[in-house]
């Protein structure tokens, strides 16, 4: 049987020889493919993420067009809070909006814990997904806490945080609580996916880099560690990930992941230095530079996959997600650039 936990992104995330760097986009299953558009055309996004049928699909349709090395899971990072119970909807053009924020104790004490129970859906698709990829590994993400946080104290997105560093600062037992149920929440996620059968899992902090230093080592790195350590038992490489994150790579590396995403803000040769050259990398091309003419941006591919051989793991990625007017045919050329430039 086809092994995915031999796949070459497993091995480079576990810092083994690989035949070629690994290359996975995130957001590669979404709007940049017309097949996914004319799937999801009547469709609520929240609820094709519940339909195993239609996840597995989705996850499926950019291995089978661009080659890649990782199919990454289907969802979305508010989908287990709506499993739990919180009135969450995900508005076209806006993103997650909350209809109770939570600013209170009573308010967090609404969201209960969430269990393999309230997910069946998850597992399923899941299993039906390994099943299909065969020795293609599959990545299971769930949403960081504070990331989850902000979404909830805010009511939908935000560009300042200010009601989320209001409460982190101003009610900070408040805003350890309701981290700490947020972590709980994330790792059962998470610990569904890798059970059901992924072979890495990732944890995503779209948020966190509004945050300064000192911040994120009071009132968010022990979350974050609670989730990331929380899996370690299950044997998975785990990828640590966030945007804008150059100030915060060293203190996110050491919270518990095999791998550091980086972001395109910040070159994966000081993403090597800032980590101490101990951990895999991933990343990191500028989701934008897909637009460009193809001699630039082969040029830019060729650097990072030269920038990668320097840490001692490294899977391809852009430092961000595929944008929904990015040309597939531009993504899949890239996988087949980074293959033949990577070839041990």
């Amino acid at each position: 049987m086809p092994d995915p936990s031999d796949s070459a992104l497993v091995r480079a995330a576990r810092q083994q020889p690989v035949p070629h760097t690994p290359v996975w986009f995130m957001r590669q299953a979404g709007r940049s493919l017309p097949e996914y558009r004319a799937l999801r055309a009547e469709v609520p996004m929240l609820e094709a993420c519940r339909t195993p049928d239609l996840v597995t699909e989705i996850t499926m349709q950019p291995v089978r067009r661009h080659g890649v090395d990782a199919a990454i899971f289907f969802s979305d990072i508010v989908v287990p809070l709506a499993a739990a119970g919180v009135d969450v909807d995900i508005v076209p053009g806006t993103g997650p909006v909350v209809a109770r924020p939570v600013r209170t104790r009573a308010d967090l004490d609404r969201i209960p814990e969430l269990t393999p129970e309230h997910v069946p859906d998850i597992t399923e698709s899941v299993r039906r997904l390994v099943a299909e990829l065969g020795a293609t590994p599959l990545i299971g993400f769930a949403g960081a806490p504070f990331t989850l946080a902000s979404y909830l104290v805010e009511g939908g997105p935000s560009r300042n945080h200010e009601r989320t560093k209001a409460m982190m600062h101003g009610d900070p037992q408040l805003w350890h609580d309701l981290c700490a149920r947020l972590a709980q929440i994330a790792l059962t996620f998470l610990r569904v996916q890798a059970q059901a059968g992924a072979s890495v899992v990732q944890l995503f902090d779209s948020w966190v880099g509004h945050l300064g230093r000192a911040d994120y080592l009071s009132h968010v790195e022990p979350h974050s560690r609670a989730v990331l350590e929380g899996v370690a038992d299950l044997g998975v490489p785990r990828i640590h990930f966030g945007v804008g994150t150059g100030e915060l790579l060293s203190v996110m590396a050491d919270a518990g992941a095999e791998v550091v995403g980086v972001d395109y803000r910040v070159s994966l040769t000081d993403a090597v230095a800032r980590t101490g050259g101990r951990y895999a990398v991933q990343g990191n091309l500028d989701p934008a530079l897909l637009f460009a003419p193809w001699e630039p941006l082969e040029q830019r591919v060729r650097e990072i996959v030269r920038e990668g051989v320097a840490a001692p793991g490294h899977i391809f990625n852009l430092g961000h997600g595929v944008l929904p007017a990015t040309d597939p045919g531009v993504l899949t050329r890239v996988v087949e650039l980074v293959h033949e430039v990577s070839a041990r």
